[in-house]
C-alpha cells in the first residue's frame, strides 16, 4: 500500500481536484483503463466530509482534562486542550449505520499505541470469514495508536486504509488518518472527555 501524506488543500487545488473527479467516470467508459475503489462496498463510497470550526461551550461545562467531540454529521472529530490553548479538527470515518453509531459521552479510559484487534461477537456473527485476531501492524484495523472508551468495544483510533477517513466506514468506532490519530493520542490523557454528536 502506498502511504500518501495528507496535505491541507487550497481552494484552487480542490476546484482544480474536484473537476478530475468529475470527468474520471467519463474518461473511464471512453478507455476502459481506470478503475476507483472497486473493493469498498458501495455504502462506503460516499465521502461527505464538511469542516467548520467549533466551541467548546455548547457541549462541555469545562474544559477539565481536555474535551474530544465527534460530529457524526459532518464526519469530523474536535478536540481542545484543558488550558483551551489547543484546537484540533480531524476528518473521521464514521459507523457503517445508525444502528452500529452510539452518540453520548463517554470518556477515554485507555490508551495503546500499537494495538492489536479482535473482532467483537457481532461483527464475527456477521463476518464469519475474519480472523478472531489481529497483531498490531499494516493488516491491523486499529491502525497505529487506539483510545478505548468507557463504551465496550468502542474506539477512536487509526487506520491503515486512508480511503475509510470522511466515510461510512466502520463497525461502530471513529476512524482517523494514522498520522492524526498520533498527535490526538499524544494530546489526550486517560479521563479525556469524549462526546459523540
Amino acid at each position: 500500500m502506498t502511504r500518501i501524506p495528507f496535505k491541507p488543500l487550497s481552494r484552487r487545488n480542490f476546484i482544480a481536484g474536484a473537476a478530475a473527479a468529475i470527468g474520471a467516470p467519463a474518461l473511464a467508459q471512453s478507455t476502459g483503463t481506470i478503475e476507483m475503489e472497486s473493493d469498498i462496498t458501495s455504502s462506503v463510497r460516499r465521502n461527505i466530509s464538511s469542516f467548520r470550526s467549533m466551541t467548546w461551550q455548547p457541549y462541555f461545562k469545562s474544559l477539565r482534562n481536555g474535551a474530544v467531540l465527534v460530529d457524526i454529521d459532518s464526519r469530523a472529530l474536535h478536540f481542545w486542550s484543558e488550558d483551551g490553548r489547543t484546537y484540533k479538527l480531524y476528518p473521521s470515518s464514521i459507523p457503517l449505520s445508525e444502528e452500529l453509531t452510539r452518540r453520548g459521552r463517554t470518556s477515554v479510559t485507555r490508551k495503546v499505541d500499537g494495538p492489536s484487534w479482535s473482532p467483537t461477537p457481532n461483527m464475527l456473527r456477521r463476518n464469519p470469514e475474519w480472523p478472531a485476531f489481529v497483531p498490531p501492524g499494516p493488516d491491523n484495523p486499529l491502525g497505529t495508536h487506539a483510545l478505548y472508551l468507557g463504551w465496550k468495544y468502542y474506539r477512536i483510533h487509526g487506520t491503515h486504509d486512508t480511503r475509510k477517513i470522511g466515510r461510512k466506514s466502520s463497525n461502530g468506532c471513529i476512524g482517523l488518518y494514522n498520522e492524526h490519530i498520533a498527535e490526538l493520542f499524544s494530546l489526550t490523557k486517560v479521563g479525556t472527555q469524549v462526546l459523540l454528536i
